[in-house]
């Protein structure tokens, strides 16, 4: 008869997942996000923990939603930490039709939550005519 053990992921437990605490070397850590739509919007929702307003900065440009935020280290003695420090970054593509004139954010209990509209009109495909080399 088998037997089934249960493993533990970690042998020790303060030590915490190394891929998840070391950003990549060209690399920001990225903003943890969920999208999806509602109501005619688009919403994204970002986890930004311990932030404040000041610290959060959300741009959008051409169709692209950007969000960045950074968290500064305090000047004090630790025994331990496992707080990301620094510049966190995440870009995303909005969907056709998003109204970048139309756009809220709220910052609720660690939680960006960024909506926009979708009445934009969308452009037209159109024919392009190909000109002969010369």
């Amino acid at each position: 008869m088998a037997t089934l053990t249960r493993k533990q992921k970690f042998q020790f437990p303060e030590m915490p997942d190394w891929f998840e605490t070391i950003p990549g070397k060209f690399t920001m850590p990225a903003v943890r996000i969920e999208d999806y739509m509602e109501d005619d919007r688009y919403v994204m929702r970002a986890e930004l923990p311990g932030m404040s307003t000041e610290d959060i900065d959300v741009v959008i440009s051409d169709g692209l939603l950007t969000v960045r935020a950074e968290r500064i280290e305090r000047d004090v003695d630790k025994n331990h930490s496992e707080i990301r420090y620094g510049e966190l970054s995440r870009s995303l593509t909005l969907p056709s039709g998003a109204d970048e004139d139309d756009v809220k954010a709220d910052y609720t209990n660690g939680l960006l939550t960024v909506s926009v509209g979708l009445g934009a009109e969308k452009p037209e495909a159109r024919h392009v005519e190909i000109r002969h080399g010369t």
